[in-house]
């Protein structure tokens, strides 16, 4: 197959994987061959939509490894769904009556694109695939590699995906300091509400990470300074039947002792209960231009505070969110030598006209493989059975469930 023109866009929510994985795409293709012109779509399928792209010029090939020095996105995310053609013309990007992904594919044919690699969940992929679709159907041949971007973890049957671990180790990092405010009052309830909207993944890495790093460190008993008030007290996930009433007793006994209880919670848990609770007061439940439920309006953290801070006899509650600090970072070593697995792959793949997602196929053996578009879905729960959560929530004092 020859290339001439490869495209790149970032799209959905920010991961700490972003900024190196553009950046390693550009190397990639800079090593192999540097002929074939790199252009980046701004603010992901917004900048595709409205044909705003910029080329990566010779001086931006030689900068492109400094990109993995930082998070976020150098060349922009925004959050559009092209089968949402309400939302799209209510914002300007498409016009009354057009297709949106007719516009988007009828944009990479003018901008001669042969090649397209999305950064970004299972909707900014299998929107890719229908883009290729289509175009297929119209006589342009596009190949469409993506690579996996979600701090949930929780594309199918993808085994780990790009950001997911340095979102976890920073979500440590921040609970690291907001639990150093347990000593702030007496009776004090502190809950670290974690991103994960459908899986619970994150929040339960995140406080493995953060228990290993309770366990390595030195104590002073004697002035106060212990692990157990330093640790946390519960760990709450959308996969997981909570018991509010009995959760209530067993951290009520944990307050009276120590003086503070720490709740880490996904925020996806209780989600159910909070929309049921809304509607039947009447209220709306908002919702972004994928159709999920906007948790930043329903706050399953004041929800959760409000359920134990009268039970437990409270003092002082503070919630905190972790997830645009942890999402924004930039990619651990882990999560670096990850990406470029990926990204040799991803070059490899296009180069050959071979479409799909980058990853570990958990369906093929853990291969990393260009996997099919209509075998990727999101939503992949977290598989509170495996092996080291158990001991992850005896660690913490909180029964096992059934």
């Amino acid at each position: 197959m020859s290339v001439r023109r490869v495209a790149l866009l970032t799209a959905g929510g920010f991961a700490p994987c972003l900024s190196a994985a553009v950046g390693g795409l550009i190397q990639r293709y800079n090593d192999l061959d540097p002929t074939i012109e790199v252009i980046a779509y701004q603010h992901g399928y917004h900048g595709l939509l409205t044909g705003n792209f910029v080329r990566v010029d010779e001086e931006g090939r030689a900068q492109a490894g400094i990109l993995d020095k930082f998070g976020g996105s150098p060349i922009g995310n925004s959050r559009v769904k092209l089968t949402n053609a309400k939302d799209l013309v209510k914002r300007g990007l498409v016009a009354e009556g057009e297709n949106p992904l007719a516009v988007a594919a009828e944009q990479l044919r003018t901008d001669g694109v042969d090649v397209l690699h999305t950064i970004g969940g299972d909707d900014t992929n299998t929107t890719a695939a229908d883009l290729a679709a289509y175009l297929h159907e119209h006589n342009y041949e596009l190949t469409v590699v993506g690579l996996p971007k979600t701090i949930d973890n929780d594309v199918i049957p993808i085994r780990q995906s790009l950001g997911a671990d340095t979102a976890a180790e920073q979500g440590s990092l921040f609970a690291q300091n907001i639990i150093g405010e347990h000593r702030s009052g007496p009776r004090m309830l502190i809950i670290h509400e974690i991103m994960g909207r459908n899986c619970g993944w994150l929040a339960a890495e995140t406080t493995r990470k953060y228990v290993k790093w309770v366990d390595e460190q030195e104590w002073a008993p004697a002035l106060g300074l212990t692990a157990e008030r330093w640790s946390p007290h519960a760990l709450y996930l959308p996969e997981m039947h909570i018991d509010i009433d009995q959760e209530a007793k067993r951290l009520l006994s944990v307050m009276d002792e120590l003086g503070n209880v720490n709740i880490f919670l996904s925020e996806g848990a209780g989600v159910p209960e909070i929309i049921a609770e809304m509607e039947a007061r009447g209220e709306e439940v908002a919702r972004d231009p994928f159709g999920h439920v906007r948790l930043d309006d329903i706050n399953p953290g004041q929800w959760f505070a409000k359920q134990f801070a009268e039970r437990l006899g409270a003092e002082k509650v503070m919630v905190q969110k972790s997830g645009y600090f942890s999402r924004s970072a930039r990619a651990n070593a882990y999560d670096l030598r990850l990406i470029q697995s990926m990204v040799d792959l991803a070059v490899e793949c296009a180069l050959r006209g071979e479409s799909g997602v980058i990853g570990h196929d958990e369906e093929r053996g853990d291969q990393l493989r260009a996997i099919e578009f209509p075998r990727i879905a999101g939503g992949k729960p977290f598989n509170v059975n495996v092996e080291w959560f158990a001991p992850l929530l005896a660690r913490i004092g909180q029964p096992t469930q059934n």
